[in-house]
């Protein structure tokens, strides 16, 4: 895969909106401290953006 970007889960998900539930999800993520590597697509950032509260972006 030639770009890609690694997202990790920083926070937990309780107290979340369920919108915002489904996003991690969808980004592949699970537990707090999960990293998954995505395509780098204007749809994932997106979703990154829609939950930044909750993930980080790792080099």
């Amino acid at each position: 895969m030639a770009n890609t970007i690694k997202v990790q889960l920083v926070k937990g998900l309780i107290g979340t909106r369920q919108d915002h539930r489904a996003t991690v999800r969808g980004l592949g993520l699970r537990r707090v401290n999960s990293v998954c590597e995505l395509q780098d697509t204007p749809s994932v950032r997106g979703m990154i953006n829609k939950v930044s509260y909750l993930v980080k972006v790792v080099a």
